[in-house]
């Protein structure tokens, strides 16, 4: 098997059928096999009917993956990562914003120069309102100055990798995935391409801001330890500042006689450290969180079902 399409789905059941036949006409007349595995994440909707449907009517090589529940696209790319066979392996959406015929070219990009392992595409332009455009780059900023590893701006799942690739994204079993720290994390040789997303053909975005902060928030603390660095940075400086305006309290009081403001300075100062100690502790809490899920060592999604073309 030359390539192995992985198409995590969570409530994409009009989108499957239409993403199978983008594919067989994308790849029509290409010279290599092909596999399209599909990764029910606990959908809601009947797209594992759909997913079913597409497997037994088998127009192409198709397997399914179905979850006991929603574990969240990481896990689903995991197990797609674990079930593919291709020597190429390409990550793509079901909703045919990622266009397989820019799969095709990324093969077209690893077959002519080996020196590259990844395949990697970034929107060149973005329809998103400016305030999530600040975010985003915001937080690319704040993770590339925290981490020991670059993140390419706007570079998304979107790519297409050789097998030794795989291999190495699947030796780190990390509960709270964040696929693009560990793209970057494992290295490789990586040619970075342009794309413009397109609408979707049906449905709505399962991403919503709340659900893209805590995305960045597990990012920052699953690929640095700085911030907890800046905790007893915070915790230095506080203390620092404590000692000046005891200095500056006494010398008012001893020297120019001036009275020492009690109830007000009292209450600021109450809350300015009770503040920081609680935000402190909130980014401890971060990481010993995470520390203890991943210390329960729990599967990262459990297989309800598996469908592969080579058993039928």
């Amino acid at each position: 098997m030359k390539l192995s399409l992985v198409v995590p789905c969570y409530n994409e059941a009009e989108n499957v059928a239409n993403f199978q036949e983008a594919v067989i006409s994308a790849f029509d007349g290409c010279d290599y096999d092909y596999e399209i595995v599909f990764i029910d994440d606990g959908s809601k909707d009947p797209t594992l009917h759909n997913l079913k449907k597409l497997y037994h009517a088998q127009k192409c090589p198709v397997k399914v993956v179905s979850f006991s529940r929603n574990f969240g696209k990481e896990a689903g790319l995991y197990a797609g990562l674990q079930h593919a066979s291709g020597d190429y392996i390409s990550l793509i959406d079901a909703d045919l914003q990622q266009r397989p015929e820019i799969v095709r070219d990324m093969v077209k990009i690893l077959d002519e120069q080996p020196q590259y392992d990844v395949v990697a595409a970034y929107q060149d332009r973005r329809g998103e309102g400016k305030v999530l455009s600040f975010f985003k780059k915001s937080f690319y900023t704040i993770i590339n100055r925290m981490s020991d590893v670059t993140l390419h701006a706007d570079a998304s799942d979107f790519r297409t990798f050789r097998r030794s690739v795989r291999d190495s994204i699947l030796s780190m079993a990390e509960y709270h995935r964040f696929s693009k720290g560990i793209f970057a994390w494992v290295g490789y040789d990586t040619c970075f391409i342009p794309y413009t997303a397109c609408e979707r053909t049906a449905g709505t975005t399962k991403w919503n801001f709340r659900k893209l902060m805590n995305y960045a928030i597990d990012g920052i603390i699953g690929f640095s330890t700085k911030p907890l660095r800046l905790a007893t940075y915070l915790g230095v400086l506080t203390a620092i500042a404590a000692v000046i305006y005891l200095i500056v309290v006494v010398l008012q009081k001893l020297i120019v006689g001036i009275d020492v403001p009690g109830f007000a300075t009292s209450i600021v100062l109450i809350l300015l450290l009770g503040g920081i100690q609680l935000f402190c502790i909130g980014i401890i809490g971060e990481y010993v969180g995470k520390i203890f899920e991943q210390s329960k060592d729990r599967p990262i999604y459990i297989a309800k079902e598996i469908l592969d073309y080579n058993d039928k």
